[in-house]
């Protein structure tokens, strides 16, 4: 089958097989290798992606349903203006240290912001629930995004 939908700003038209996962076609098809495979069950963030501005876990996530929306990767937020705060609100506070799910994490987080749904500590820890990190104990993680959300 084919389908069109815009990845990172760009049109797309490909062809793929009906069970193809989003996170195959964006790494497989398109290269775009920030967004990681994991669980493979939806439950780490390793390979979040935004679809129309909405966190979605792309293992579980049919590229064709994606056909005719905006799908954004670490690789496209990279290249937004709000990049540079995220990440440097990561490095100060030693948010990040193997990198494997900061992609997601970061895609999250940006999502978040722009939905002004961040404005405690416990409504951080309950948004970020679905994203795992296994090396920052997460005190860095919850005071970067607290600081990014302008959370005392």
């Amino acid at each position: 089958m084919q389908i069109s939908l815009s990845v990172n700003g760009l049109e797309i038209l490909r062809d793929l097989a009906p069970q193809e996962l989003l996170l195959d076609f964006l790494r497989d098809s398109l290269a775009l290798t920030g967004t990681k495979r994991s669980c493979d069950v939806q439950v780490c963030g390793a390979c979040t992606v935004l679809v129309d501005g909405l966190p979605v876990s792309s293992c579980c996530f049919l590229a064709a349903d994606a056909a005719g929306t905006e799908v954004t990767t670490i690789e496209g937020l990279a290249e937004r203006p709000e990049f540079e705060r995220l990440e440097e609100a990561f490095t100060r506070h030693a948010a990040l240290q193997c990198g494997f799910c900061t992609p997601g994490m970061l895609l999250t987080v940006s999502a978040l912001l722009q939905s002004g749904e961040l404005d405690s500590e416990e409504e951080i820890k309950r948004s970020l629930a679905g994203n795992l990190c296994r090396c920052t104990g997460y005190r860095g993680i919850l005071e970067a995004v607290a600081e990014l959300a302008g959370i005392e």
